[in-house]
């Protein structure tokens, strides 16, 4: 009998290490930490603050997918032309729908293409003029903030209402845009585990050259993932526009860092090869609720800075166990 009663206790404890050894885990308890925080301390309603998160999260969780792709590939891989490339795309897309619910898919298809062409742009830097990632990106960034403010004129077009209302409406206090990005990443999910593109991108983060003598076509698949994080930076900066009330060239400011903050802490190796899009969604979260929860509790703009820091190096410390460099 007590043998009868062990084997299903063993059998969930098995299942608890191996929840917790996952890599996505720690940004999930970590957000879970700071939302109950959030609620008990500074005095939120637990319901409202899970909304206001699922819906300012999701911007982050957008940018982060791209960027995860991204650093997938391996050491020194990363997109910093991400902020302009959302500026751009915003202004783009509000620019050919000027106001129309008519013109919605002309704009979002001119904001798409136009993000995809940012992500080839940067993938011709870095694999035909050989410029580190690094520099290609952020220098590219430069130029593509300029050709936004020629495209934006410093005018504020407001989203037609259709799209206005898909990006704040949250029915039963589930945001849409959370459904979409949730949509975006399951099927992100499927194309890394089951399709011979996601599995050569993790190939490459893994060994680059023995990818090559293995037949893969490694250029053009590393080409094709800076389009992706491009093309996930049109979507973010669509959406984003339609939820502010309209495109601004600064709007992206703030998706630099936490696009690289929400893939490491979500469990992506830097070292490339291994991706978590499930991770990216609880370090969103937690990205979020910290912040907010800092800005309650009327913390100053350094303090802000310096807290946020260090908690998100202890919890990546925290989880360092199971991403050792490979």
């Amino acid at each position: 009998m007590s043998s009868s009663v062990a084997q299903p206790q063993r059998a969930w404890t098995m299942r608890l290490r191996s929840l917790i050894g996952q890599p996505w885990s720690w940004s999930f308890a970590a957000a879970f930490l700071v939302w109950l925080v959030a609620v008990v301390a500074a005095g939120h309603g637990a319901g409202g603050a899970l909304t206001a998160a699922l819906a300012f999260g999701t911007f982050y969780v957008i940018v982060g997918l791209g960027q995860m792709m991204v650093v997938t590939l391996g050491p020194g891989n990363v997109d910093l032309s991400i902020p302009s490339a959302i500026a751009l795309t915003g202004c783009i897309g509000m620019r050919v729908m000027e106001g129309h619910d008519g013109a919605i898919a002309l704009g979002v298809l001119a904001a798409l293409a136009a993000g995809a062409a940012v992500g080839l742009a940067n993938a011709a830097l870095v694999y035909l003029l050989r410029i580190p990632p690094i520099v290609a990106t952020l220098s590219a960034s430069f130029i593509v903030q300029s050709v936004a403010i020629e495209v934006g004129g410093g005018l504020l077009t407001k989203p037609p209402p259709a799209l206005a209302w898909l990006s704040t409406a949250a029915p039963l206090g589930l945001p849409l845009i959370a459904l979409l990005a949730l949509l975006l990443s399951l099927v992100l999910k499927l194309v890394l585990a089951r399709t011979i593109f996601g599995r050569t991108v993790s190939a490459i983060g893994q060994n680059r050259r023995a990818a090559r003598l293995a037949g893969l076509k490694v250029g053009r698949v590393a080409v094709a993932t800076y389009a992706l994080s491009g093309l996930f930076s049109g979507i973010c900066g669509i959406l984003l526009a339609s939820f502010s009330g309209g495109a601004s060239l600064d709007m992206g400011v703030e998706y630099l860092l936490a696009s690289v903050a929400v893939v490491v802490i979500g469990g992506t190796s830097v070292s490339g090869g291994r991706a978590s899009p499930a991770g990216v969604w609880g370090a969103s979260l937690f990205l979020f609720l910290l912040v907010s929860m800092l800005n309650t509790l009327h913390f100053g703009a350094g303090a802000r800075l310096v807290l946020t820091g260090l908690v998100i190096i202890g919890v990546i410390t925290a989880a360092g166990g199971s991403r050792q460099p490979g």
